[in-house]
């Protein structure tokens, strides 16, 4: 066992020399269980030669960041979260000229399209953008097409319900062919682009950032470094919202914010 963490220790290693993808500070025990399933199923040798000749493989990167990296999502994922935004934080958006809301981890831009929906039948969206961002390319160019299984709608359906959602569901999007395409309008103030929390800061200043279901891949350092990230670009007294198993209690920030709700969701403040 000690010598297959090596293992995946040194391809880590490698693979951060290479591309600048640095994944040593991820959380162990899942990441180890999802690079070492990677690697057997790609039949990768424990030679880091040969490594080194794969990664110049065309579509290796895609081709790993979509192995490893966990991009589950779904529209309105926990329902109370969106009542509660739509709630409390909101009207406060609603006072300002212009918006700025930041979503990393967007995976295949569920969350994204929840908050335009919401943004849009609180009558605020057309001053607001949302920069949806991810690592992976491949969920990056899925979220800009806006297009989802239609299995999954009726879920979708059920929690837009559940969060207060005040038309029919079916009013954005069209169905065809097994699948459903989203209206243009909600991504008219969306920003799609490639991001990666552990090696590139912030790029603007937000009222809001919603980072969910993210930071419990991440080790403790790492979470600190992102959490100090996030801290440095939330402007005034704007929220931070995390997942349910997220927490900045034990972080370097948690003085400088206020819990509002039991959905995690966080409102700096002035000391």
């Amino acid at each position: 066992m000690r010598s297959q963490v090596q293992e995946i220790d040194r391809f880590l290693e490698e693979l951060y020399l290479k591309f600048g993808l640095d994944f040593r500070g991820y959380s162990k025990p899942s990441l180890y269980r999802r690079v070492s399933r990677f690697l057997s199923e790609n039949k990768l040798s424990s030679d880091p030669a040969a490594w080194i000749e794969v990664f110049e493989k065309d579509g290796f990167l895609d081709r790993f960041l979509q192995q490893v990296t966990v991009n589950y999502s779904e529209m309105f994922r926990d329902p109370k979260f969106y009542s509660a935004i739509t709630k409390d934080i909101i009207p406060y958006l609603a006072t300002f000229p212009s918006v700025r809301i930041w979503v990393p981890g967007c995976a295949a831009g569920e969350e994204a399209y929840s908050f335009a929906i919401m943004l849009k039948e609180a009558g605020i969206y057309h001053k607001c953008t949302i920069y949806a961002t991810d690592i992976d390319p491949h969920c990056l160019q899925m979220a800009r097409k806006a297009i989802y299984p239609l299995d999954m709608l009726r879920t979708y359906s059920r929690n837009y319900l559940l969060a207060g959602g005040k038309e029919d569901f079916s009013t954005y999007y069209t169905a065809n062919y097994g699948y459903a395409q989203f209206d243009k309008s909600l991504s008219e103030r969306i920003i799609f682009a490639s991001h990666n929390l552990v090696s590139e800061s912030a790029f603007n200043s937000f009222q809001l950032i919603s980072c969910r279901n993210v930071l419990i891949y991440f080790g403790r350092e790492l979470q600190e470094m992102v959490l100090d990230n996030f801290n440095r670009n939330i402007e005034g007294s704007g929220y931070l919202c995390l997942g349910s198993r997220e927490t900045i209690q034990f972080s370097g920030i948690k003085n400088q914010y206020k819990q509002i709700s039991d959905q995690k969701i966080y409102k700096k403040i002035y000391l």
